[in-house]
């Protein structure tokens, strides 16, 4: 049995942890766990738990014992990024943490969670780096933390908003778990999304190509598309003008 544990960044009260429009960290990180939790549902042998919850907030060090406590296999700490002191900026990107000793199974998986990111979102490429965190540092149990976007960013905000982009993450963040531990899909689950390419982009340069699928006045028909498409095992998604 596989036991995962998903840690939502933060919690609703967390004061400073929020854009400056007043989105909250927390708004993001538990929508992204609650779509990861979703998607795990189809993998045999695997049991997910939360670290934190929608009625309170969740101390770190709470959320580090009840891994502990039970054990887990992996802690994934899902979090959105800022920079500065509280207005817009142009920094932006994706970057994920392990702790400084770098141990070896958790930085694989964080070079595959950051793959992938940078892959599904497009976004810079900020690279996986080493931190003294405490959920990296207080867990028993291999531990990686991933940075999905900066509140601080005009642009990056409104994805961190979106509920497409939202499901990206997750779903970046499923592969790299199920490629790194060898998960098997059950034989009567949803079809998986199409695998990430090997390699992310390798500069800040790096252009982004995207093929549209057809256009639709009536959304039945861009919805049968779509559902076409995601059962051939592509990433599929409908955007509205």
């Amino acid at each position: 049995m596989m036991k995962i544990m998903l840690d939502a960044g933060h919690g609703y009260n967390t004061p400073g942890k929020r854009s400056p429009d007043g989105m909250r960290e927390y708004e993001f990180t538990r929508a992204v766990a609650n779509h990861a939790k979703q998607l795990l549902a189809n993998y045999k042998n695997v049991t997910v738990y939360f670290s934190h919850s929608d009625q309170e907030d969740v101390p770190l060090q709470s959320r580090t014992n009840k891994a502990n406590s039970l054990n887990v296999d992996i802690f994934v700490s899902i979090h959105a990024n800022a920079f500065g002191s509280g207005g817009w900026n142009n920094v932006g990107g994706i970057e994920t943490y392990v702790y400084p000793s770098r141990p070896p199974v958790a930085y694989q998986l964080a070079q595959k969670i950051q793959r992938n990111l940078v892959v599904a979102t497009g976004l810079d490429n900020r690279g996986v780096k080493t931190a003294d965190f405490h959920v990296l540092r207080e867990t028993k149990m291999d531990a990686v933390l991933a940075e999905c976007g900066f509140m601080t960013n005009s642009n990056e905000i409104q994805l961190l908003r979106s509920e497409t982009y939202r499901k990206t993450v997750a779903e970046a963040i499923v592969k790299a778990l199920a490629d790194q531990f060898k998960l098997q899909r059950k034989e009567n689950a949803a079809p998986a999304p199409s695998k990430a390419p090997s390699a992310a982009p390798s500069s800040k340069k790096a252009r982004i190509y995207k093929v549209q699928a057809g256009a639709f006045e009536n959304e039945q028909n861009a919805e049968e598309l779509a559902e076409r498409l995601r059962k051939a095992g592509f990433d599929a998604y409908i955007d509205s003008e």
